[in-house]
């Protein structure tokens, strides 16, 4: 099989680059290890971000998410029992963000892939990319039973942290940067209608809890746990009971509670590696970082880095130079670095430490009243938050 980019992994950003090439007359295949059904229920992100939201109505995939998707110009901020409003558009010339979940964006992409895109092979597990400093790298990869070499001219990974893509660039040329915070989210969905407008991040006393929502009639929470937190040790009653306790403030509200339909625990870390280019071989998405959820990030630098990429592709087939993808790994990790400040500033701000001091407290809640008092400060969070500029 022959083709001019090949794209490791149907997520979305491995989805949005088949569909931004395929617009730009560029031919590409997909390759997904896993099934359809699988890649339309992953439980991922739901905040997106404008450019996000410009990049999908702008490739055709916008149309569901227009319908279906809840726009927000704010969030608010509770800590000491009162609660703070940050608004977008006022503090972020007019942007705003989208909440739509990751799942329904990839059967967006999806659907639009299988009937006017590309090649999207499911169940085609890569093995290997081969040649990544030649001028036709390959990728080695089963399908159907049997084993097959994908030719390309250029290879790009989006196929996650986990994926094969990143071993294309030797151990001696990698670097890796990496944190691992001292605490996960419980997270649940339940079928009861949100209890809030827009989102809610509360820091109290026994730590961090978020307000979230899929829909108009589903609800999305998070609570702070210890690492190795087992969901099952968590009743139903127990997790309302402390989501309550965590977003209290002084005044009416009060918190609607549902049947819970599923509980994860995710894992808080960030992770960056370093270039996110080698040879022929371009990484984009959690193949290359990733960030703890607390900004809602991951989606939305994975959309980045595509868009990126796709105008370099599209750069190169106009004009023949290689200008924009020599380019491509400085100017991506540049927004990188700046979303992973971002996000580590969040988390740090919003959680308790198991250590943390009397001292270490008092400077986050500082900082939480320097967003509530000052709007230089809450403009900063709303720019990047809604998405800093391409």
């Amino acid at each position: 099989m022959r083709t001019t980019v090949g794209i490791i992994g149907a997520g979305p950003a491995g989805l949005l680059l088949a569909r931004l090439l395929h617009n730009a007359g560029i031919d590409c295949v997909v390759l997904e290890n896993r099934t359809r059904a699988y890649v339309e229920q992953r439980q991922r992100a739901g905040i997106l971000e404008q450019g996000t939201v410009d990049a999908l109505r702008a490739c055709g995939a916008g149309g569901r998410m227009d319908a279906e998707g809840l726009v927000h110009h704010g969030i608010e901020l509770r800590f000491d029992r009162r609660s703070h409003r940050i608004g977008f558009p006022e503090l972020a010339d007019g942007r705003s963000v989208t909440v739509y979940a990751q799942t329904e964006v990839v059967k967006d992409l999806v659907a639009l892939q299988l009937a006017e895109g590309p090649p999207l092979l499911f169940e085609a597990r890569a093995l290997a990319v081969e040649k990544p400093e030649s001028d036709h790298p390959v990728v080695r990869f089963t399908h159907e039973g049997r084993e097959q070499i994908l030719d390309c001219d250029y290879v790009v990974g989006c196929d996650g942290f986990h994926g094969i893509a990143r071993a294309a660039v030797p151990d001696d040329v990698r670097r890796t940067y990496e944190r691992t915070y001292p605490y996960s989210w419980l997270g649940i969905l339940a079928d009861v209608p949100p209890s809030c407008d827009e989102l809610i991040y509360a820091r109290g006393e026994d730590g961090f809890a978020l307000h979230s929502m899929r829909s108009p009639t589903v609800s999305r929470l998070y609570l702070q746990v210890p690492n190795g937190t087992d969901p099952a040790d968590w009743s139903d009653d127990r997790i309302w009971d402390e989501l309550d306790r965590r977003f209290a403030v002084d005044g009416d509200w009060s918190l609607a509670r549902g049947p819970v339909t599923s509980k994860s625990v995710t894992p808080m870390r960030s992770y960056v590696t370093e270039p996110m280019r080698y040879g022929r071989v371009f990484l984009a998405g959690d193949a290359a970082h990733i960030v703890p959820p607390t900004g809602a990030k991951g989606l939305n630098l994975a959309v980045s880095d595509v868009r990126i990429l796709a105008r370099a592709f599209e750069h190169h087939h106009r004009t023949g130079s290689d200008e924009l993808l020599d380019s491509y790994s400085d100017l991506c990790l540049r927004r990188v670095w700046q979303a992973t400040r971002f996000s580590y500033d969040m988390t740090t701000m919003l959680h308790s430490q198991p250590s943390e001091s009397a001292f270490d407290s008092r400077v986050h809640l500082a900082r939480l009243h320097r967003l509530a008092a000052s709007r230089p400060a809450a403009a900063e969070l709303a720019a990047n938050y809604t998405g800093l500029p391409l």
